[in-house]
């Protein structure tokens, strides 16, 4: 068995179908960022446990909950509120830690968005670390988001998870991503500073998660980012065949990388304040 650890902030809408297909496993924590709406009542109806820890970062979010909550099992799961387990991946989780090969293992996400499976345009199979012994495991913070750093080699599932973006309307996918653009930003301005393109990664990474970094890095490299993506993720992945939902998809991803060109354009040259982070390569310039 292993136990599934489940990271919430604000998700009354969806708490109750991620904890539901948790239950599984016999020892499920919720692990809420003090949130503001109904999430902790919710979940406290549930045979689960419910702990609280102030929101810092991604990484150091996940990083003291690995480090921090007692566990029934060596082996853990991550979900996030808008994701599902399935049976089948719950199985697998099973078969696999039983003559596990490797530290930690990834999972491929089906982004589910207006009622459709974007297969196309959302790169699958997109691959997360989700399934890991808990000790072997810590995570950094990277843009909006976080990496994880894993002592011992890593593998990968079959069986996928659905990832049900935008459930709480556009209008919370805006908001959440007009935050995440402002620390994209700052990724940018770093990586453009001080980072490269590995473009042996790039062209001969051994895995998807490998060649998907360096791509992530020569593209902030690119000029019209915004129409490149759109391109991209539309004609050469083939969004197209997602109908409305995938074009709706594009464009918003396309919106998103505007956000972040703006925001870098921002802090690069207007007299505002900016995150500490950033101060430091201002003034190598």
């Amino acid at each position: 068995m292993f136990s599934i650890f489940i990271l919430t902030h604000n998700e009354e809408v969806e708490i109750a179908a991620c904890i539901e297909s948790a239950l599984l496993s016999d020892d499920v924590i919720v692990v809420d960022s003090f949130s503001d709406d109904r999430t902790l009542s919710i979940a406290q109806s549930y045979p689960v446990r419910t702990v609280q820890h102030k929101f810092e970062s991604h990484g150091k979010q996940r990083t003291w909950m690995l480090r921090s909550i007692p566990v029934k099992y060596d082996w853990v799961h991550i979900l996030e509120a808008d994701e599902r387990m399935t049976p089948e991946l719950f199985q697998e989780c099973l078969d696999t830690i039983q003559t596990a090969e490797h530290a930690g293992y990834y999972v491929a996400e089906r982004v589910m968005f207006m009622g459709k499976w974007i297969r196309h345009s959302t790169q699958y199979p997109r691959y997360q670390l989700r399934l890991f012994q808990r000790e072997k495991v810590w995570f950094t913070d990277y843009g909006h988001t976080e990496r994880e750093v894993v002592e011992g080699t890593t593998g990968f599932l079959k069986e996928t998870y659905p990832h049900y973006t935008s459930g709480k309307g556009f209008s919370r996918w805006i908001d959440k991503h007009n935050r995440y653009s402002t620390n994209e930003a700052i990724e940018t301005l770093r990586q453009l500073e001080t980072g490269s393109i590995d473009w042996k990664a790039l062209l001969f990474g051994q895995s998807e998660v490998e060649r998907r970094r360096a791509l992530k890095n020569l593209s902030l490299r690119l000029p019209f980012r915004p129409l490149i993506r759109f391109v991209y993720m539309y004609f050469l992945l083939g969004g197209i065949l997602d109908g409305y939902p995938g074009f709706t998809w594009c464009t918003l991803q396309a919106f998103y990388e505007y956000l972040i060109l703006l925001k870098v354009w921002e802090l690069k040259n207007l007299p505002v304040e900016v995150p500490k982070q950033v101060e430091s390569l201002q003034n190598v310039k």
